[in-house]
């Protein structure tokens, strides 16, 4: 079969705007053009990649002139590893356009009445504010147009770092990450240098075969450290060489862990987790709060943010101490325990047992005694009966995954007419749909824009639906 021919490059086309999903616009004729790393006002030619009916995909081959924006990219991998892509945007520039993304998305989606909309808030910390982030081993690393162009044959292909978009079986190396504290940086290129130097392999993904699988690095405001080795082979004297050369290289580790799967995919969620030094856990602190964090724990990645979005549901659930709160989707219980103690009672319901039980330590270690946990599908357990076994909600907090809310809980919610409904959103759009179907009966009394994730085009999104008049109703 033959290559398709190259699509015709367009030439000195300028930038217009920034989409939803964080690319760059162009319109060229009639043709509105998507492109990543551009910033409005650049002047390119672009290479469509893709064209449908009204739209295209492409990338710039050329810069004519730089935008008076942009800001020039402070990580050596900008551009290829697929993260940070809003790096070349001044930050002010960055979260203005995620403020405009959830008003846009609150009108054209939601069509419903809104207040004045807060202005976002903005993370003190735009780099090195993650807690958690995962490196993947790979012996087909991805090579860089640079490394190509050199006309150097590189025989050893084996890296660490960052899967390529698009590419499931690559991963690009990461020399140094911008994301998360640089104790992250010096254990993965510890233990790759470690991995090089004593000829471990690298994990294969298309043939299901290598040593190293991946790692995973979790840290604290406080300073803790988990590291979690994943292998694929159970190699006890290799496991164990490795374990200790970090152990002893990095005695500041609180908790050192390991992992042998050797299933098809990465997912732990199934995986027994074993213990090499230290504690199975990491301790994070919130205000007066202490979060356990284990291997498998949901936390929100960007520790010092969500304790600001915390305040910001508390103060939307004007809580004085008499009410029933029920947290939908409540993962370890954060939400739930964080406003525990302005509540008369708090219901946490989570799909996952295991965040459940993480959920109950907290509220123990906390001394938190007026919360009830349950583990199960939403849609399964938010009904009628529970509710009448339970109490119904006078205040619900809701902050479900990126898809929303399913259409049988939203009407159990209208069901159970709660005072005041604080929805957290990591997707702007499918809240925004969620919240058209809650018109029926709530009315939009607050909008507050959260940004979690610096350089990125993702967005938090806080809302107080207030229950309406609904007695001539039929």
């Amino acid at each position: 079969m033959k290559n398709k021919k190259p699509l015709p490059i367009l030439e000195k086309v300028r930038i217009t705007g920034i989409a939803a999903e964080g690319k760059a616009i162009a319109r060229y004729d009639d043709l509105v053009i998507f492109i990543p790393f551009a910033v409005p006002g650049d002047l390119v030619d672009i290479q469509p990649t893709r064209k449908r009916k009204g739209y295209a995909e492409g990338k710039a081959v050329r810069f004519h002139e730089y935008s008076p924006q942009r800001t020039e990219a402070f990580c050596e991998h900008f551009g290829v590893c697929g993260g940070c892509k809003w790096q070349i945007l001044p930050y002010s520039e960055q979260i203005r356009y995620k403020q405009q993304q959830v008003v846009d998305n609150l009108t054209r989606i939601g069509k419903i009445e809104l207040p004045e909309i807060s202005p976002i808030l903005g993370s003190d910390k735009t780099r090195f504010y993650r807690n958690k982030l995962e490196f993947t081993f790979s012996n087909k690393g991805w090579l860089t147009d640079e490394e190509i162009q050199s006309g150097v044959a590189i025989e050893n292909r084996n890296v660490l770092g960052f899967h390529i978009p698009g590419m499931f079986d690559k991963a690009l190396d990461i020399r140094k990450c911008w994301l998360q504290s640089d104790i992250s940086n010096q254990i993965r290129n510890e233990i790759k240098a470690f991995a090089l130097q004593n000829g471990y392999s690298f994990f294969d993904l298309r043939n299901q075969c290598g040593l190293l699988r991946n790692i995973i690095i979790r840290t604290t405001s406080g300073g803790e450290v988990m590291l979690i080795v994943v292998f694929f082979e159970d190699d006890k004297d290799r496991r164990n060489a490795l374990l200790t050369h970090i152990a002893e290289t990095f005695p500041t580790i609180t908790s050192l862990l390991y992992i042998i799967n050797e299933k098809a995919n990465d997912t732990i969620a199934d995986q027994e987790v074993h213990v090499f030094k230290g504690n199975d856990f990491i301790c994070e602190e919130m205000e007066d709060l202490k979060f356990k964090i284990g291997a498998k724990s949901f936390f929100q990645t960007n520790s010092e943010q969500a304790c600001n979005l915390y305040r910001i549901v508390r103060d939307f659930a004007a809580l004085t101490g008499n009410e029933a709160v029920y947290d939908l989707y409540t993962g370890t219980g954060t939400i739930a325990n964080f406003i525990a103690r302005q509540a008369r009672r708090v219901i946490g319901i989570e799909y996952l047992p295991e965040a459940i039980e993480d959920a109950r330590i907290n509220s123990e270690i906390n001394n938190i005694r007026n919360t009830l946990f349950f583990a199960g599908d939403m849609k399964d357990i938010l009904n009628d009966e529970f509710m009448q076994t339970y109490g119904r909600p006078d205040v619900l907090i809701t902050d479900p995954p990126r898809a929303g809310m399913h259409n049988d809980v939203i009407e159990t919610i209208l069901s159970a007419e709660p005072l005041r409904i604080v929805y957290v959103s990591c997707n702007p759009a499918t809240q925004a749909r969620d919240l058209q179907l809650l018109n029926r009966k709530y009315r939009l009394g607050k909008v507050q824009p959260v940004d979690m994730f610096p350089h990125t085009h993702h967005v938090e999104n806080v809302v107080l639906l207030e229950l309406t008049n609904t007695m001539n109703e039929p």
